[in-house]
Formats: structure tokens, C-alpha cells, sequence
């Protein structure tokens, strides 16, 4: 059976999503009904082999006239619930890019409506689609590092300045009195955030007992762009540093801390690296299950759906908290230096302080770097 699709977004990260269904097209699984962008797509842009879609701005219409049973929504994130809902309304199932929403209100709005209208959302963390994930969960169940005492994440990517001007709501706390919060962990490093707590097995909003945060920035933007969460769980604590400003940028990872060894996982790379005590150390790679793909496996076999709108409640508690947390903290002016090569700010050290904020839990107001904030909490 051939699944009719329609594409809200397809420019920026929507031209992944334009590719990965001309992949799904050519086997068959989906067709392209229809596009939904303000200003349509030319022919330059459209990928070869995915035929004459439809193209609307108006996404209900769209919606209407194709007869798509399935729309992937890679838009704005404050438009995220509005599109999912007119989409729910019509019985139309979902992938919806992450972050889900911008705030905890918006997510339950959105995930409460899906649920009420009877359709299927995906929510676009591929790092779930990893068959990674479930191994390193096994060996964790099998006492393979013995018991857990927490998750750390680690992600040390960089940005030229003009990431933050290819959109009028990047790097925006706020935009027109609407919440975005675009920051490093909600958005760009989202992954690392909710695949620690995936590792952990606390991935609903039930399963966050507290959140401590530290916001900051070398950009001049309103959002952040260095900036380190803590996470408490019933389970142990998933702590995550982050930036957009590294000195050498690097594949983010999650590692996993145990009694009796460590596991981490590079989740771009779907690698992963075992080290316990009595063994040497292996290191293995693991294939990945598209998310779109996933979804329509689910809707046509009955395939178990990845990643459920109520799989990423606990990670929308920490978009809700960093909504909710002071404004990030300008790292002052000789914190950072400006790589005049790649048009973009870096701040020094900040490599080694996101490393260590993996492999020891800490905050980097706990690791005395210079310039960090006090801790804020939320609960």
C-alpha cells in the first residue's frame, strides 16, 4: 500500500525530509501528494523523481485536496501544534519534527488532541530510531556495567553567526509575544538531551522529579548557546552540556555511568563503545530505523511506533524549564574569541568542560568555570 504524504517545511531541514521521502517513493511506500510552503518551491529545488506534488500555503486546504493520510510537519517551532492539530482534525497521521513544541502547555495541547482524534504522531527524534538504543537498554538491564548511577551528554558543535539569521525566530526566546525558546538544548542538541534520558528509561513527564539549568551565550542573541541541564529522575540524574561555540568541533554522544564500567553512545554515528570492569573494551555500530519510515510501517503492518507524543514528556519538562528560567547569561567579552575564517564565536575551554560534564554529572558552575551563573532550579 502506497501512502499519500504532504511536506509542511520543505526548505532548511525540510530538504532532508524532501530526500527521505523520494527514498520512501522509490520503494514504493509513499508518494508525495503535496507540499505546504508560503512561497512555493521551484523546480530547482524539487528533487528529481518525486513527480508534480501539489503546492499550498494554506495546510488545511492542502490537506483537503490532496487526501495525504500522513503529513510531516518541519516547521517553525511555534507553529508546530496549530499545524498538528488542523492535520489531527482530518484524520491525517503525523510525523512532527522535534522540538515537539515550545513549551509544556503547548505539547500537552497538541498531544491531547492527537490522542482525542484518534491519529498517529511520531515525534522526529531519529536518535530513537537507533537499535542502539534497546541494546545499550539490555545491557544495562543485565547488570552489564552494574548499577546505573546516572547519564551524561555531551555536545560540543559550532555555528557561524549567520545560523541565527536564516530565520526570523532563530535563536529567539520569544518572537511577536510567542513563545520559540530555541536554544542549544531544546533545539540543535535536543537529541542528546532526550536520548540520555531514553538510556535512563525516564522519558515521561512523571519521570522528571527536578531540572537545574545554566544558561548562557556568546552570541548576541536572546537564546542560548553554552548552557548545561540536570535532570533528576528516580533513577539516577542525566546531565547534558552543550554549545554552539567549540573550539574543535565534535560528534555529540551520551555515556551512560555505571558501578562497574561506562557505555557511550555517539548517536549520529549509531556507535557504540562498552567498557566494564574484567573486559576490555567493545566497540560496535548499529543500523537505525527511520522515523518516517517507522510510521509507515505502523500505520500499514502494525509496526510499534518509535517515539509517542507521551515518550518525549520528559524532555518537554526540560523545554518548560528552560522556558521558564531567567534569560541566558552573556558570557562576558573575554570568555569568547571570534574566528574571523568561519564567521563565528568560540568559547575557550568550553570542549573540556562539556567532557567533563559528561563524565562526572556536574553543572559548570560545579566544575568552577569562571563564568557560570548561579543554578536555577524548577520542579
Amino acid at each position: 500500500m502506497t501512502i499519500d504524504i504532504v511536506l509542511a517545511g520543505a526548505r532548511g531541514h525540510g530538504r532532508w525530509h524532501l530526500e527521505n521521502i523520494r527514498r520512501l517513493q522509490e520503494k514504493g511506500a509513499v508518494r508525495l501528494a503535496g507540499i505546504c510552503e508560503l512561497t512555493p518551491l521551484g523546480a530547482d529545488e524539487l528533487p528529481e523523481g518525486l513527480g508534480q506534488p501539489v503546492q499550498s500555503g494554506d495546510f488545511g486546504a492542502l490537506l483537503d485536496e490532496t487526501g495525504a493520510r500522513v503529513a510531516v510537519i518541519c516547521t517553525p517551532i511555534p507553529t508546530h501544534t496549530d499545524l498538528a492539530l488542523i492535520a489531527a482534525e482530518r484524520g491525517v497521521h503525523l510525523l512532527l519534527e522535534k522540538p515537539p513544541a515550545p513549551s509544556y502547555a503547548e505539547f500537552r495541547r497538541m498531544a491531547d488532541g492527537v490522542a482525542k482524534a484518534g491519529v498517529v504522531c511520531q515525534i522526529g527524534f531519529q536518535s530513537l530510531g537507533s537499535h542502539a538504543v534497546p541494546a545499550i537498554r539490555k545491557l544495562i538491564a543485565e547488570g552489564a556495567i552494574g548499577d546505573v548511577t546516572g547519564v551524561g551528554g555531551a555536545g560540543a558543535w559550532a555555528r557561524a553567526e549567520s545560523y541565527y539569521r536564516r530565520a526570523p525566530w532563530a535563536g529567539k526566546r520569544r518572537l511577536n509575544g510567542v513563545d520559540v525558546v530555541d536554544g542549544v538544548l531544546t533545539n540543535p542538541l535536543a537529541h542528546a538531551v532526550a536520548t540520555g534520558l531514553a538510556l535512563l528509561g525516564t522519558v515521561r513527564a512523571e519521570d522528571v522529579t527536578g531540572i537545574e539549568t545554566e544558561l548562557l551565550r556568546a552570541n548576541d542573541i536572546e537564546s542560548d548557546d553554552t548552557s548545561c541541564v540536570r535532570v533528576s529522575t528516580p533513577r539516577g540524574p542525566v546531565t547534558v552540556a552543550a554549545t554552539l561555540c567549540a573550539e574543535e568541533p565534535g560528534e555529540p554522544y551520551v555515556l551512560v555511568h555505571g558501578a562497574t564500567g561506562r557505555i557511550t553512545f555517539w548517536y549520529k554515528q549509531d556507535r557504540v563503545l562498552v567498557q566494564r570492569a574484567g573486559h576490555g573494551p567493545k566497540e560496535s555500530e548499529y543500523g537505525s530505523t527511520d522515523l518516517l519510515e517507522n510510521l509507515v510501517d505502523h500505520l500499514t503492518t502494525g509496526a510499534e511506533l518509535l517515539v509517542e507524543p507521551d515518550a518525549t514528556g520528559a524532555f518537554m519538562k526540560v523545554v518548560e524549564a528552560i522556558r521558564l528560567a531567567g534569560d541566558p547569561v552573556a558570557l562576558p567579552a573575554g570568555a569568547w574569541t571570534f574566528l574571523a575564517a568561519e564567521e563565528r564565536r568560540v568559547v575557550t575551554g568550553i570542549d573540556a568542560l562539556v567532557a567533563a560534564s559528561a563524565d562526572t554529572l556536574a553543572l559548570f558552575s560545579e566544575l568552577s568555570a569562571p563564568w557560570a551563573p548561579p543554578k536555577e532550579v524548577s520542579t
